[in-house]
């Protein structure tokens, strides 16, 4: 059987042999068992050979362009570099404030203008100090239970003798002063 096979990187074969014609059998010396391998250069300047009887498409000439790029390389990092996921997070510097009796406040001033001019939010993470300055982050502990939340101060209070903190409802849930109404606590103030 004879026929005609053109390769996919026939440029580069042809770069190197110019017009060639490969004429190989099988063995068995007999014309069927022949096959024919040809390849046609293309024009350049010096050459006179025809033009390629196969032209690639773009897509093929695409994939060729960029086959060595399929290959995955394993990124290789300088000395100099630093792997920030090994790195453990940095804990807040903090200032401790004491302890004393907080309490908390809820449905009945929802809704209504905070010392700050926000909206008073049971459901955030807020607190009411006397001197605190708003904005201000308070890591608020139970020792009792050792559950702690982190509150903004937004509001000032309380205005009850002998408590240090009004809690929003909702930071009074987290560290479980709700049924009692009121409760021991600790207080760091988180800095930067």
């Amino acid at each position: 059987m004879t026929g005609t096979k053109t390769y996919r990187h026939w440029p580069h074969i042809v770069a190197a042999l110019g017009a060639l014609t490969l004429i190989g059998a099988t063995g068995h010396g007999h014309a069927e068992d022949q096959q024919q391998v040809s390849f046609t250069a293309p024009s350049v300047a010096g050459n006179t050979a025809t033009a390629p009887s196969f032209a690639p498409s773009e897509e093929a000439v695409f994939e060729e362009a960029f086959a060595r790029y399929d290959i995955p390389a394993d990124p290789v990092r300088p000395a100099s570099a630093v792997d920030i996921t090994t790195i453990e997070p940095a804990e807040p510097a903090t200032r401790t404030l004491g302890s004393g009796i907080a309490s908390y406040y809820g449905r009945r001033f929802h809704g209504r203008p905070t010392a700050n001019g926000e909206r008073f939010d049971m459901h955030e993470l807020t607190a009411a100090h006397r001197t605190l300055p708003f904005g201000s982050r308070v890591n608020v502990t139970n020792p009792r239970t050792g559950r702690s939340v982190v509150v903004r101060i937004n509001d000032r209070g309380p205005f009850v003798r002998g408590r240090v903190l009004d809690l929003s409802r909702a930071a009074a849930e987290e560290i479980g002063i709700i049924r009692s109404g009121h409760g021991n606590v600790e207080l760091e103030l988180l800095e930067g």
